[in-house]
């Protein structure tokens, strides 16, 4: 270790209480992107942080678009022979509801005693993102403090409309190409294995969606007078799609895992070590057995296997007490989580074209959709893979996990469509910190040393390898 990256740690051990502190003066601020009534809160939100990040001695401007404000922040100690990375995070959060749920109220941050991580920040936002964002930003200005410099050029993007779809992303990324395009972009929306884990996201699931509408007769019928020999969406809906998976819950759309790639051996066994239960992941769900793929782990079906899901079927009279209908039409929403090389569109015109020839004569369907973002998988003996494991590992004592993410970030497909950049996905969250519930969490320990690894990894990738 350097000694200047050792002075940059001892900085933000001895500065931690104070960081802790500006923490707390964000997540005061209730930036609910998608409440209009808290517009103003999201530009104060903006506002802070660019305030933050100036006090540090970077260059940030509040950024205005058709939505929320982006923040964008440049060092302007730029250098030729540096990289340059681009970070990313978001400023707003979700809702606080339901209210009476909280311990405490959700905008007035506290230090709680945990039983099993210790001392934890308790507040809407801790984990979802703030608390992970300040990790970063408490690296850069500890860097900052004691060398007057970033070891590499660092551009900061922040948003506010994260927990509301990201609407003003993308055409934003598009007009400020130039300006935000960098050799990398971080990014701090995850989380580690467990509380003394560190780990990097490897690949993260895309997703396709389509909602089917089935139509059997021209109009709702008596079901004493039609019954029988009138064709029923709803029985045609159904019957099709319980025919979806067979009995080992694999997927029978035709071709629909011709494109997934078995895991490596490397990820399996690191998967496997893991102090991971199955039986007590499903018991905390109320469940006993898993209904995934016969043979596949918990782990492993979230992480790196694609599903069709049916998220809402409707048809008929659904009000109180009993209306003998044979309704004219029935529909069904269904999203199919995808893994890398799997197309979107690929899939949601093979599973109409497999759904069509369920369905009876008289029975006639029409589809809506709203596309779909494709997985993204990284290569885990890429240079910046490399550089990032032997930071975490130095400041953990452990090597980090090299894990998979169930859900979806639609902007690192972005950052790779639109700016041609590669991601590292490096975040301190947990699974049990009730990001989007009540009495959300972010551990004490993950906050300082999720710092420290930040300061680190900037350190590791100052070193070029091209």
């Amino acid at each position: 270790m350097s000694e200047e990256l050792e002075r940059v740690l001892e900085r933000l051990d001895a500065t931690s209480d104070a960081a802790i502190d500006r923490l707390f003066a964000f997540l005061k601020i209730p930036s609910i992107s998608t409440d209009p009534a808290y517009a103003a809160d999201c530009k104060r939100a903006a506002e802070w942080v660019a305030d933050d990040l100036n006090d540090m001695g970077f260059d940030a401007r509040v950024r205005s678009t058709t939505g929320q404000p982006m923040v964008v922040s440049h060092d302007p100690g730029v250098s030729s022979d540096k990289r340059h990375v681009l970070f990313y995070g978001h400023y707003d959060v979700q809702p606080s509801d339901p209210l009476d749920l909280w311990e405490t109220p959700p905008f007035e941050p506290r230090i709680a005693r945990d039983p099993v991580h210790g001392d934890v920040i308790v507040a809407r936002g801790a984990a979802d993102d703030k608390g992970q964002l300040m990790t970063f930003l408490e690296a850069c200005r500890a860097w900052k403090d004691v060398t007057g410099q970033m070891p590499v050029n660092v551009t900061v993007l922040l948003e506010g409309e994260e927990e509301s779809g990201s609407p003003s992303l993308e055409p934003f990324l598009h007009a400020n190409k130039d300006e935000l395009t960098a050799e990398l972009a971080l990014v701090c929306d995850t989380g580690q294995a467990d509380r003394e884990t560190p780990a990097i996201t490897t690949m993260l699931r895309g997703m396709a969606d389509v909602e089917v509408i089935v139509t059997g007769p021209n109009r709702d019928l008596h079901s004493g007078m039609f019954g029988g020999p009138a064709t029923n969406p709803i029985r045609a809906l159904t019957r099709a799609l319980g025919q979806l998976h067979d009995l080992q819950g694999r997927v029978q759309v035709p071709g629909f895992y011709d494109d997934v790639a078995e895991i490596s051996d490397e990820q399996r066994a690191q998967w496997d070590s893991l102090d991971f239960d199955d039986a007590a992941f499903l018991a905390d769900i109320g469940l006993t057995q898993s209904d995934g793929e016969t043979g596949r782990s918990v782990l492993e079906l979230i992480w790196a296997r694609p599903t069709a899901e049916l998220n809402g079927i409707v048809g008929g009279y659904t009000g109180p007490g009993t209306k003998t209908v044979i309704p004219s039409e029935a529909s069904a929403k269904l999203t199919f989580r995808l893994v890398p090389d799997q197309n979107p569109e690929k899939i949601v015109e093979s599973f109409k074209a497999w759904f069509e020839a369920k369905l009876p004569p008289d029975c006639k369907v029409r589809y809506n959709s709203r596309g779909g973002s494709p997985a993204v998988g990284f290569d885990l003996g890429g240079s910046d893979m490399k550089l990032a494991r032997t930071a975490l590992e130095a400041e953990w004592g452990k090597p980090p996990v090299m894990m998979g993410c169930g859900g979806s970030i639609p902007i690192v497909e972005a950052f790779k469509s639109t700016l041609g950049m590669g991601s590292l996905l490096i975040g301190f969250g947990l699974d049990d910190d009730r990001i989007h519930s009540p009495n959300e969490k972010y551990n004490v320990s993950s906050f300082r040393k999720g710092a420290r690894s930040w300061a680190r990894i900037l350190a590791e990738l100052a070193v070029r390898t091209d």
